[in-house]
């Protein structure tokens, strides 16, 4: 090891075996992941034997472009290996139980990272599993995503606190995410949703209950340009998420007046950005002028999904022990 390599004893320690929801780190650590995170994108070089002879999973029922590709780097840049296992003509449950495949899995890898429909998958697979699993995206949360996003958003706008961002669209597992970090973070959040689009009312609760820690304000509104009123970011996601294929149309009608343009913007504040964790389908929930504006953050976002998952690796792998199991 060179004299500027990182030993895994210097590294912050995920107290939690699983990352399944936000909420299962700790303010404290989900502090640490960023500065981690601006570590890790800024002097790669010093963590790149971490995860030597670790080997990931990667265990995914939906298509992915950047979470797929920025763990696959994510792993190989810590100086570990990874195997895909694609389950999008089958989901996990259906050839075998979940519970089979973590007891498996977890005899030949060092760690799981799942993409599922359903949130239950993950926590069957986390009830069975002696390595840590990683939820990289499911019906109900997207950590990874919300960690990125907020590295983002420091970026620009440096420290998070005291931040008011803007959410519009659909209240989905993106909005619960950056819902309960923002909450932590002390950066205000504010929801537009259409009518019965609303984010799920547990974790609504849960996120203004946190804000109330940090001086944040967690509100949802019906009324898009409300939300983005003087917000240093705009974001948005697409309004019909895989699996809802089936209400396409009439998602469509109902989000038609939460289009993301540039009126919508002029709301903000001056330096607002925009920011969408992708795919965007142009010309429905963002115009090609918003997204291609200077103020487009998007793929600042997508670069930083590859160091906010390093920063996750290593916290919660890389950090451990090899033989050490739950």
């Amino acid at each position: 090891m060179s004299s500027s390599s990182i030993s895994s004893t210097e590294l912050p320690q995920i107290a939690a075996p699983h990352l399944l929801s936000d909420l299962d780190l700790t303010t404290t650590e989900l502090q640490e992941v960023l500065k981690l995170a601006r570590k890790v994108k800024a002097s790669p070089n010093h963590y790149a034997s971490i995860l030597k002879q670790r080997y990931i999973a990667l265990v995914f029922e939906k298509a992915s472009l950047r979470t797929r590709v920025t763990f696959e780097i994510a792993i190989k840049q810590l100086g570990g290996d990874s195997i895909y296992l694609d389950h999008r003509d089958g989901r996990i449950g259906e050839r075998e139980p979940a519970r089979d495949m973590a007891r498996n899995l977890d005899r030949w890898v060092d760690a799981v990272v799942a993409r599922t429909f359903e949130q239950s998958t993950l926590d069957d697979l986390a009830r069975w599993s002696s390595v840590p699993v990683i939820n990289a995206l499911s019906g109900r949360y997207h950590p990874c995503q919300a960690i990125a996003d907020f590295q983002t958003l420091e970026e620009y706008h440096g420290s998070l606190s005291g931040l008011k961002m803007a959410f519009i669209g659909d209240g989905n597992n993106v909005a619960h995410s950056l819902m309960l970090c923002a909450a932590r973070l002390g950066v205000s959040l504010t929801i537009a949703t259409p009518p019965g689009y609303e984010p799920a009312s547990d974790i609504s609760s849960m996120a203004s209950d946190l804000a109330a820690q940090t001086e944040a304000i967690i509100t949802l509104t019906h009324d898009p340009r409300e939300a983005a009123e003087n917000a240093v970011a705009v974001y948005t996601d697409i309004w019909t998420s895989m699996g809802w294929e089936a209400e396409t149309q009439q998602r469509r009608i109902a989000f038609s007046d939460y289009k993301v343009t540039e009126e919508l913007m002029s709301h903000a504040h001056p330096d607002a950005i925009f920011m969408h964790c992708l795919p965007a389908s142009r010309g429905e929930e963002v115009t090609d002028n918003v997204i291609e504006s200077s103020n487009s953050a998007v793929f600042d976002q997508a670069e930083n999904r590859l160091h906010a998952q390093k920063a996750l690796l290593l916290m919660l792998i890389g950090s451990r022990d090899k033989s050490a199991k739950k």
